[in-house]
């Protein structure tokens, strides 16, 4: 049987999903090897915890206007420019000194991430057939946590062999290596590619220079988003806590070494690529079953939201480290259900600024990004103890699921502009 060819835009895929893992294993680093940085530079948990959130100001940020970057620009030179910032800076982490410039090189790592995640959308709306955006988006993202599943492993075996120090130079110089190959392989336009085909093209989405852009009422959408980026405030305050303290609470809590904190972590973190898998798939099926977008979006959320506090209780009650391993795991998993559908909702509710919508949904997670590494950190050394900055998780957990149950994905944001003018009008007659 002959072979299927692999075709242009499943290349363009496959580089994206690289750099999605790429640019996570380079995210979240530094927190497999925090204990060793800690002692090397004789940092308390508040200060590491300021180190990680520095990260989140200038990706919180650009998640307003960074895809605006990679339209003006494109995503050939938007990504390249980004990915070498994130490659240059993952080996300067190498050369630290102190905690001053550990905070400077990740809020430059933050700086060079913040507009790629908007760009690369940018590049599958090009590069993929419309009726597989679903796929896309979702497997993108399935990898990106699959960087954080495997890079506690990765990084006790670069240890193991070099140093920490010299791990950030060879995942610096793996970065660089994708951005040579993204330069040399991906075009703006799909059709200006050497190894495009006519039948690649017919599938693709048309592009034409006279479509105009909607111009985005950006305050009365920002408050009819408002709901959801509260709620993924709350998502992104779980995710950071488990991305940048995980390794630590296993090292310091339980007193293992690095070796086993980093497979216990890889364990927990591995959790949530099937979560976010299984989240898409879970919640396209109850609409397709049901015709409704409230039970398809909503009910999923509140059960991701649910499920993880759920959860995280026993990890509080019972001090054993085997219980702990599994039910974080399972906490992350059902937090990872959220992923999906809450990505889902601002398409659902605004598709003409799903852009726009998306990016100020996820500042709610920048901002958590800033705040719930540090404020962690501080409220382990204030309080010398890992339960009550895990409990204030738990209460997030539970706002995040009661915002849920008044999401309304079904009530286009136009429809919905169009009701307010109308009873306007009724009440002004």
């Amino acid at each position: 049987m002959r072979a299927k060819r692999l075709t242009a835009p499943s290349v363009v895929l496959i580089l994206l999903c690289a750099m999605y893992l790429i640019l996570y294993v380079n995210r979240v680093n530094i927190s497999t090897v925090a204990p060793l940085i800690k002692a090397d530079l004789r940092l308390s948990n508040t200060q590491l915890g300021l180190a990680f959130s520095a990260f989140g100001i200038p990706y919180a940020v650009l998640q307003l206007f960074g895809g605006w970057f990679g339209d003006r620009l494109g995503p050939r030179f938007t990504l390249t420019m980004c990915c070498g910032i994130v490659a240059v800076f993952t080996i300067l982490n190498s050369a630290t000194g102190g905690l001053i410039s550990l905070v400077l090189f990740r809020l430059a790592l933050g700086l060079g991430e913040g507009a790629a995640f908007p760009t690369a959308t940018r590049a599958l709306a090009s590069w993929t057939p419309k009726k597989k955006w679903g796929f896309a988006q979702g497997i993108v993202h399935s990898f990106s946590r699959l960087g954080n599943a495997i890079t506690p492993p990765l990084m006790t075996l670069l240890v193991a062999f070099v140093s920490w120090r010299s791990s950030f130079v060879v995942l610096g110089i793996v970065s660089f290596l994708w951005v040579v190959l993204w330069l040399w392989f991906f075009r703006n336009d799909p059709r200006e590619h050497p190894f495009i085909t006519g039948a690649d093209i017919t599938e693709l989405p048309a592009r034409t220079r006279s479509e105009k852009a909607h111009e985005v009422p950006t305050l009365r959408l920002a408050r009819r988003i408002l709901p959801l980026t509260l709620i993924d405030f709350c998502y992104g305050w779980t995710l950071s806590v488990f991305l940048s303290w995980i390794p630590s609470f296993f090292f310091e809590n339980y007193h293992l070494n690095l070796q086993k904190s980093a497979m216990f972590s890889a364990g927990v973190l591995f959790a949530g690529v099937v979560g976010d898998t299984l989240g898409g798939i879970f919640s396209d099926g109850l609409f397709r079953k049901t015709g409704n977008l409230v039970i398809a979006r909503c009910r999923v959320i509140v059960t991701g939201f649910l499920g993880a506090l759920v959860f995280m209780i026993p990890v509080i009650l019972i001090h054993e480290v085997n219980v702990a391993a599994v039910c974080l795991s399972l906490a992350f998993f059902f937090a990872e259900l959220v992923v999906g559908p809450v990505w889902a909702v601002p398409m659902d509710i605004a598709p003409q600024y799903a852009g726009s919508a998306s990016g100020m949904m996820n500042f709610g997670f920048g901002v958590s990004a800033i705040v719930s590494p540090w404020l962690f950190g501080f409220l382990v050394d204030r309080t010398g103890s890992w339960v009550y900055p895990l409990g204030f998780s738990i209460a997030l957990l539970l706002s995040g699921a009661v915002l849920a149950l008044r999401l309304r994905p079904d009530l286009p944001f136009e429809q919905q502009g169009k009701a307010f003018s109308e009873q306007s009008s009724v009440s002004t007659a």
